[in-house]
């Protein structure tokens, strides 16, 4: 049964989540270097956090399918908060990447639960509408996060850890009094086979492809976001500040169109049409930044790259909740994984194209984001071929 009063609170929560998360990311190098990281294992603090949500994203998605959302929502924000406060009152660089390995594992259960409760509470017709608002207050969040962690730096490096730990606190308490639980007893999943055979089951028939396509448009993103800043300096001289703007204008580009467009979109062509126009739209983006030649042509050209990026994964995940056989949880904790997984192997490729060729990491986006658009037509035809079979 559709519930509308859910998604504004979904909205909040996700949008404090990732403000949090955002907080540290201007400050997370300079702390670790202060504290005696090479640039080497700074690459390594960085990578632990997305093999932890890797690998433990559908564990605690398909835990949801069995116990419920709300509280697989709360460990996953509690986790965030212990974790900044960890990494505030860390002296030693084993300890930053114990609260990282800490934050990884437990905060991999926010986005998997709640695109699941996203996937409860919405109806088929309108699951596209409510991935793209979460879609849109992850945007948001990665918009404000920065720019606070920014600010609050200056007084100490560990200051906006603490900041972002009591704001995780906060959402945790909000969670607790205003998110009602999603899943009732009678439609939870009851499992003696362990939650390893039900991730696998997600990742069978024609859905497989959707994952795989979701893991090519993570990496090319990734790959994009990792060498950007080089290119622009290269090409158009723009330093780090103008850089901030740009992907300002950006995040917020692809916020308006998940929180506005994509539901739209959706209800009115398809999930399909709509992944098939993203993919079209980020070739497009690709092939437009390798034009960059000032801080206005940068903004427009990663904003279009940035619409067509932004309306691809509330779609995707709107379409394998429609299409699992398994329970929401596990569906989207797998898609999570995928994504996780893009976002590990797309920066040091990215890196090493761009140290061949600097417009090699936008040639391959587009030639990936071409392959992603082939992908999604071999799922139309596994689909098809799956229906009349059936």
């Amino acid at each position: 049964m559709e519930n509308k009063r859910a998604l504004p609170i979904l909205f909040a929560v996700m949008f404090l989540v990732m403000i949090g998360f955002g907080i540290i990311i201007p400050v997370l190098p300079f702390f670790a270097e202060q504290i005696g990281a090479t640039p080497t294992q700074l690459g390594w603090l960085m990578a632990v956090y997305s093999l932890m949500q890797l690998l433990f994203a559908p564990i605690w998605g398909g835990i949801s399918d069995r116990i419920g959302r709300k509280p697989v929502m709360l460990i996953g924000i509690a986790g965030l908060s212990l974790s900044f406060f960890l990494f505030a009152v860390s002296t030693e660089l084993w300890m930053l990447f114990a609260a990282r390995i800490l934050a990884g594992f437990l905060s991999s259960a926010n986005m998997p639960t709640t695109m699941a409760y996203v996937a409860d509470i919405t109806t088929p017709e309108n699951r596209g509408k409510g991935m793209g608002i979460i879609g849109a207050a992850v945007g948001l969040g990665f918009i404000f996060g920065p720019a606070i962690g920014g600010i609050f730096s200056k007084t100490s490096l560990s200051t906006p850890f603490f900041i972002a730990g009591i704001v995780s606190a906060v959402t945790f308490v909000f969670v607790l009094l205003f998110l009602k639980e999603s899943l009732p007893p009678e439609k939870r999943a009851v499992s003696t086979s362990g939650v390893k055979e039900s991730r696998w089951k997600a990742f069978s028939g024609p859905t497989t492809v959707l994952y795989v396509l979701q893991f090519f448009v993570s990496f090319s993103l990734a790959g994009l976001e990792a060498t950007f800043a080089y290119f622009a300096f290269d090409r158009a001289g723009i330093g780090t500040t103008h850089l901030g703007y740009i992907f300002m204008i950006m995040g917020f580009a692809g916020a308006i169109v998940q929180g506005g467009l994509v539901g739209q979109l959706t209800k009115r062509f398809g999930e399909g049409a709509v992944i098939q126009m993203g993919l079209v739209v980020s070739a497009i983006g690709f092939g437009l930044i390798l034009l960059t030649d000032s801080f206005t042509t940068a903004a427009i050209f990663l904003s279009i790259f940035g619409i067509g990026n932004g309306v691809i994964r509330p779609s995707v995940s709107a379409l394998i909740t429609k299409r699992t056989e398994v329970g929401q949880g596990s569906a989207t904790g797998l898609l999570s994984s995928f994504d996780s997984l893009g976002r590990i192997a797309g920066p040091p490729v990215g890196g090493a194209l761009y140290s061949m060729q600097i417009g090699m990491p936008y040639v391959s986006g587009m030639i990936i984001s071409v392959l992603a658009f082939i992908l999604y037509r071999v799922y139309v035809k596994r689909e098809q071929k799956n229906s009349i079979t059936v």
